[in-house]
């Protein structure tokens, strides 16, 4: 059984996720936010508690929120970090990116592969689906757990919000034909978690996204 845990991080108030396989304890952390010493405690004790096996590191998209912790977790597990390959140019500007909102941040580690869609990762016998749904920035991947009905939408998709599109790379039309021809034709009880606050569901979106409807 899939288990998921939101931290909220960093001024931009950024949510990280640790899904986990209950029996395994095999773990994956998606965009991690950490930022200060009180943060990366945060993170690192629910990890030590929970007795779980970081295997992989990942980034829906490469914006500053959601890259803060990369080194960290990186740094600290050693696992396989997966970012989009369209998003490696603002990857590699996390320090012009932060100096842009008056922060001094460190570099990222560059990643160790890129996500496709035909990626498939897995968490014990849970697999995690990669769906492509660039606007946001031009690379940005979803994470789809189909046995779980979980999506993790990033900065695509928020509850009755869409993601900025007036950052560098970012498409309006573009984003909404993503949500719309790539999350919209997942089950209505998929949960939705995503990169800024509370979850939804693809149903609820469909009926009540002022973007969308």
């Amino acid at each position: 059984m899939i288990k998921l845990q939101k931290f909220t991080f960093n001024p931009f108030q950024e949510n990280t996720y640790i899904i986990w396989d209950e029996q395994t304890q095999d773990a994956v952390i998606v965009d991690p936010g950490c930022i200060s010493p009180e943060e990366e405690n945060t993170l690192s004790n629910f990890i030590s508690t929970e007795k779980l096996n970081v295997k992989y590191l990942i980034n829906t998209h490469c914006h500053i929120d959601h890259v803060l912790g990369n080194t960290f977790v990186k740094d600290k597990y050693g696992c396989d970090f997966y970012v989009p390959e369209l998003d490696v140019p603002l990857l590699s500007k996390v320090v012009e990116q932060g100096k842009m909102f008056g922060m001094e941040v460190i570099e990222s580690p560059k990643p160790d592969k890129f996500i496709t869609e035909d990626l498939i990762l897995k968490i014990s016998e849970s697999e995690i689906q990669f769906i492509f749904t660039p606007g946001h920035t031009p690379g940005e991947y979803c994470l789809y757990f189909e046995s779980e009905n979980i999506c993790i939408s990033g900065d695509v998709l928020f509850k009755e919000g869409i993601g900025r599109t007036d950052l560098w790379g970012g498409n309006y039309q573009t984003l909404l034909n993503s949500i719309q021809e790539k999350l919209f034709v997942l089950p209505d009880n998929v949960t939705v978690y995503p990169g800024h606050g509370e979850e939804t569901t693809i149903g609820h979106e469909k009926n009540h996204n002022p973007f969308l409807t």
